[in-house]
């Protein structure tokens, strides 16, 4: 096959992984001010927590699909 058999559960482990890293470091290191007028200073926590559970959510299972398979 066409870059390897587990390619789908490869991206979705990338995927998630970002999702998580990226949403939770927006919470925990916002930016010192904005870069455009009307620009938040702040991420929203509350969408970016469930988006960052969401990315955990598919990283972990990606993960478990590719222990399960090997």
């Amino acid at each position: 096959m066409f870059l390897g058999e587990n390619l789908l559960a490869w991206l979705v482990l990338a995927f998630g992984g970002a999702m998580f890293v990226g949403n939770l470091a927006a919470v925990f290191r916002p930016r010192q001010a904005p870069r455009e007028e009307g620009e938040l200073t702040q991420a929203p926590k509350a969408r970016s927590i469930t988006m960052a559970l969401l990315g955990l959510v598919a990283a972990v299972w990606a993960l478990f699909t590719l222990l399960a398979v090997s």
